[in-house]
């Protein structure tokens, strides 16, 4: 059986990073990852992160480009993670977070990282120093 493929979105706006606290479920709740969610059949990766950060955030964002690594969440999920551009619209938590914070690049170490997400923050560093 094939793996299902859950997106995470690396959302930089204006040289800052978007991490998201998550409410549910228990066992990460208060934990701050890269806002996203599994791609639906048919969907290309790209489009599962557009849509999930238009349903988690309300915003509209554009997936650019799959950051390297991919990570397994459980017995048939697997994670990857794009950075994305902010298009339109302020990100707001409605569905799964608590709370949204924008972080600059000698901000990232600020919040307790789930761990997929934490293993990709040189390649954050990296985007934004890139800007």
């Amino acid at each position: 059986m094939e793996n299902r493929i859950v997106v995470g979105g690396v959302l930089i706006h204006h040289g800052r990073v978007l991490a998201a606290r998550r409410s549910a479920p228990a066992e990460v709740a208060g934990r701050w990852e890269f806002p996203g969610g599994k791609a639906e059949p048919g969907e290309t990766q790209q489009q599962a992160l557009e849509r999930e950060l238009f349903e988690e955030l309300g915003v509209r964002a554009r997936a650019v480009g799959r950051l390297p690594g991919e990570w397994p969440i459980r017995a048939g999920l697997v994670l990857r993670i794009w950075s994305a551009e902010l298009l339109e619209g302020e990100p707001e938590p409605l569905e799964d977070h608590s709370e949204v914070r924008w972080l600059g690049p000698d901000e990232l170490s600020a919040v307790d990282w789930l761990e997929h997400d934490r293993e990709v923050l040189p390649e954050v560093a990296r985007l934004l120093a890139a800007g």
